[in-house]
């Protein structure tokens, strides 16, 4: 068999993505439905904290914090082909564990009629600070509902979707149940994640069609008072609290109870599940990663124990034996998630998630 051009072969997907643009008509992103951000009086237009927070946390809380991680816009429109352009506020395009994809482009779903989303198309990052890319095109024309994932380690200034010159565009309709809190280190975050749509919070948002508000925090998820306060601001329909990677097991002990204590105060009956730390892949050999991963567990199941023994109500707990599997093959660096450790984390969060909001579902 004659062996294919393989040079020719890779750039023949991108040959319709590149097509010529059409007579565009462009809309701030900011006029149609947003969502991610549980405050609007933020510093810039896709921060996930407000404003005020710079003088409440750490200054690298506060940066991440700048990060659009889980930010997304919906909107229902008819048109052919979608276009998008965008600025960027960081330089750096990408990480070591995040390609830039993920990292600073943007992600697209599409919600079949009737059916539930399905991912459609991307638009990469090229340049600084300006970008202009075609989302998708060719396709029929007939009113849809889209999904467009936000960039999980840069902050976006300006956002504006391109539709052809006749199409209409206007937000998606709100929302009737609550969304679902996540608070975390940069596995919640994102990294590791192929784009913006891969993290679990993401994929467990479009399995429940909820609003999903996503505040990890890179490094830097570590079940901070300053933060506890912040939610309590919010009324989501549950609290995740995934901080075990970026603490060890003396600050479990520490700082799970006041957290878990300071919601409670505000949102009496909100459910909250605590998350055990995901185990190290390469734990099995490393002897320090299995102690540590040991360790944190040991102490938040003390800790729920206690909970428990006090009559806590609406507090579940999620073990770490089934976030990432059993083989191996799901992380990029033994800790930070594949597509593949995400999807088994989505189903591993989706089977305590399913009971708690079951009633609402």
């Amino acid at each position: 068999m004659r062996r294919r051009d393989f040079t020719s072969f890779c750039a023949l997907p991108l040959l319709t993505h590149a097509q010529a643009k059409p007579d565009l008509r462009w809309h701030d992103a900011r006029q149609l439905r947003v969502e991610g951000q549980g405050w609007s009086d933020t510093a810039s237009p896709y921060d996930r904290l407000p404003a005020r927070a710079e003088s409440l946390v750490r200054r690298e809380v506060w940066d991440l914090s700048r990060y659009s991680s889980g930010i997304a816009v919906r909107f229902v429109t008819d048109a052919t082909t979608l276009h998008a352009r965008w600025r960027l506020r960081r330089e750096q395009l990408s990480m070591p564990n995040t390609a830039g994809m993920a990292h600073s482009g943007l992600d697209l779903y599409v919600r079949p009629s009737p059916g539930s989303w399905r991912w459609l198309g991307f638009a990469p990052p090229t340049k600084f600070p300006d970008n202009e890319s075609p989302l998708v095109g060719a396709i029929p024309a007939a009113s849809r509902e889209y999904l467009l994932y936000l960039p999980l380690f840069n902050a976006v200034e300006r956002l504006e979707i391109g539709i052809p010159a006749g199409s209409r565009i206007a937000p998606a309709p709100a929302r009737q149940r609550k969304p679902i809190l996540f608070y975390g280190t940069s596995i919640t975050h994102g990294a590791g994640a192929s784009r913006a749509g891969m993290t679990h919070a993401s994929i467990l948002g479009r399995r429940f069609d909820r609003e999903v508000i996503n505040l990890g925090f890179s490094g830097n998820g570590r079940m901070e008072i300053e933060i506890a306060r912040l939610l309590t601001e919010l009324d989501p329909a549950v609290y995740v609290i995934d901080c075990l990677p970026n603490i060890v097991a003396a600050q479990v002990r520490e700082r799970t109870r006041p957290l878990v204590e300071e919601l409670r105060r505000a949102r009496p009956t909100t459910p909250i599940v605590l998350v055990e730390d995901r185990n190290y892949q390469d734990a099995f050999l490393v002897e320090t990663k299995r102690k540590r991963n040991e360790q944190s567990q040991a102490a938040l199941r003390e800790v729920f124990a206690g909970f428990k023994k006090q009559g806590l109500k609406n507090i579940s707990y999620l073990p770490a034996a089934g976030l990432l599997g059993r083989d191996g093959e799901a992380t990029i660096d033994s800790s930070h998630p594949t597509d593949l450790g995400y999807v088994r984390q989505a189903d591993a969060f989706e089977r305590v998630l399913r009971r708690i909001l079951k009633p609402a579902v």
